[in-house]
């Protein structure tokens, strides 16, 4: 659920838009009345709208709808937003001035650089307990700050005037300007903030909005809640769409149902729903920078920090089995955690994957291989078996896919058991911070299209490396690309691409799959972009 920091090496190449004209299953939309409104589905209820803390898909996409930051990807290309442009640094790459518009919150308040000042000091704050707050690191004093070390006041931001914002960093970020249409990069009212304390993001009518749209009707819990049209938005005049509905929906058959009586106009859909609908006009597969992976909870389970027993699970797993008679929706074997398509090197043009050395070296199944490391592995940390619980979604699709993994490795690895646990989406998310897993299907997206997106996630101190995973020259790896070797292109590729490599061999977490999410989505829509943040942006939407 993150924005993608574009490193200049090349543009994601799930961007996509979807001008789509013909019209097929779901075409009698709410579009046959005068009003314009787009009825779409998530896979859970909104976990928070705080957008300090959250750390989901599903907030992100409704803080995309609801909120503008300094930039606004439409399509594939970053646009100014509450900036009047997309600014160069000067200061050698130190120092961002961005002009803002004059834009209004929907309480009637200006937007200023002290609301950005505000909400940026307040992600850094230790005591936000930000997951986000990382992406940080760079601005000045942003680092001390998370640390403890320096207050949260002295971070390298200022407001020169109400429509002046001044963001001074320690060293060049290459992908800096990409990563701000992150929502915690987001302004705040801080007045509102405030005035709500812990309530804040907690419901609808605990939040205000300078974005394209509203949230009304969500209660915190709620299955359902509608956006409606900000007509104080800066460029309400783009925005065509009245009302944007979304409804949680579980199971690909009622997705599929609803969308076939025409009483939802865009859903996505899995396994046996994705495959028998493939022929479809209205079948749209999307190609996500997202990754599906496995992390291992080796502060919880000893025996998971042995190299062999990792590797063994990694190889146990038939990922093209997986893909094609279990997901069936398009998705591709994974064999790093960086996606196809992310970046490609801007001197040799070739895709990031195509430059890594280890390959699918320890992705490729290997069934027999497999059952002699785990033996090995148990040998040395002196067990004779091994019993490992299987954290999930509780959706039909997540639990289709534990069901198979827990088949596989119970089959290929032998005194290996598997036991499962399905819970809602909120809960896994909270488990898998706390460390209350041994093994939990977790799912990234990019945040911008640059390797570091996904390997920054997982050096020792990082807060989404649930598994607590820890390799010295891993972390040196990414520290030299992000420092001493930031302003050196080629060096830092190379940085990274060896990082993913010692990723790789020592499956510190273990990838199962890029993302193809199959949609049905209704023909009469026009100018659906979807962006290399992962999110649609529904600025000129409209139904014809």
């Amino acid at each position: 659920m993150k924005k993608k920091r574009l490193a200049l090496f090349g543009l994601v190449t799930v961007a996509a838009t979807l001008a789509l004209t013909a019209c097929s299953n779901g075409g009698s939309s709410a579009s046959n009345s005068d009003k314009q409104v787009w009825r779409r589905m998530e896979g859970d209820i909104i976990a928070s709208m705080d957008s300090s803390t959250i750390t989901d898909a599903i907030a992100g996409q409704a803080l995309v709808d609801t909120m503008d930051g300094l930039y606004r990807y439409q399509g594939s290309k970053l646009q100014a937003a509450v900036a009047e442009k997309v600014v160069e640094p000067t200061n050698d790459g130190l120092t961002y001035t961005f002009k803002l518009k004059d834009t209004k919150w929907s309480n009637g308040d200006d937007v200023t650089a002290a609301d950005f000042v505000y909400a940026w000091k307040r992600a850094v704050d230790p005591a936000t307990k930000s997951q986000y707050a990382y992406l940080y690191s760079g601005v000045k004093n942003a680092d001390d700050i998370m640390a403890g070390k320096k207050k949260a006041d002295t971070l390298g931001v200022e407001a020169k005037d109400d429509h002046t914002f001044v963001v001074n960093l320690e060293r060049p970020v290459p992908y800096f300007g990409t990563m701000l249409v992150n929502p915690v990069f987001f302004p705040l009212n801080q007045k509102v903030v405030e005035k709500y304390g812990d309530k804040y993001g907690t419901q609808s009518k605990y939040l205000v909005f300078n974005g394209p749209f509203k949230l009304t009707g969500w209660n915190g819990t709620n299955n359902k809640w509608k956006e409606v049209k900000n007509k104080s938005y800066w460029n309400a005049k783009k925005v065509k769409l009245d009302e944007i509905q979304v409804q949680v929906i579980k199971s690909a058959d009622t997705a599929l149902s609803l969308f076939q009586s025409g009483k939802i106009d865009d859903v996505s859909i899995s396994g046996e729903t994705a495959a028998q609908m493939k022929g479809d006009a209205s079948y749209v597969p999307q190609k996500q920078s997202t990754i599906a992976y496995l992390s291992l909870n080796q502060q919880k389970i000893p025996a998971l920090k042995n190299q062999k027993i990792r590797q063994a699970i990694s190889m146990a797993i038939n990922r093209k089995e997986f893909v094609t008679d279990v997901l069936a929706d398009g998705s591709l074997p994974a064999s790093s955690m960086v996606p196809d398509g992310l970046a490609a090197n801007e001197d040799t043009g070739k895709d990031f994957l195509k430059e890594t050395k280890v390959g699918d070296k320890y992705t490729k199944y290997n069934s027999k291989k497999a059952g002699q490391l785990f033996t090995e592995g148990l040998k040395e940390v002196g067990q004779s078996s091994l019993t490992l619980e299987l954290l999930g979604d509780d959706t039909d699709g997540a639990k289709k896919s534990q069901e198979y993994l827990q088949s596989t490795l119970e089959k290929n690895l032998p005194n290996l058991k598997v036991n499962l646990a399905s819970v809602p989406f909120k809960t896994r998310l909270s488990r898998s911070e706390t460390q209350q897993f041994d093994m939990v299907i977790s799912l990234w997206g990019a945040d911008f299209p640059d390797p570091i997106t996904f390997l920054d996630l997982f050096t020792t101190d990082s807060s989404y490396n649930d598994g607590k995973w820890s390799n010295a020259e891993y972390d040196k790896l990414i520290t030299d690309s992000e420092t001493t070797n930031a302003t050196d292109p080629a060096k830092r590729w190379q940085n990274l691409l060896d990082a993913s490599d010692v990723l790789a061999t020592d499956m510190g977490v273990v990838p199962l799959y890029q993302r193809v999410q199959a949609h049905l989505v209704n023909q009469k829509v026009k100018n659906l972009y979807y962006s290399p943040a992962n999110n649609y942006n529904f600025v000129g939407t409209y139904l014809k």
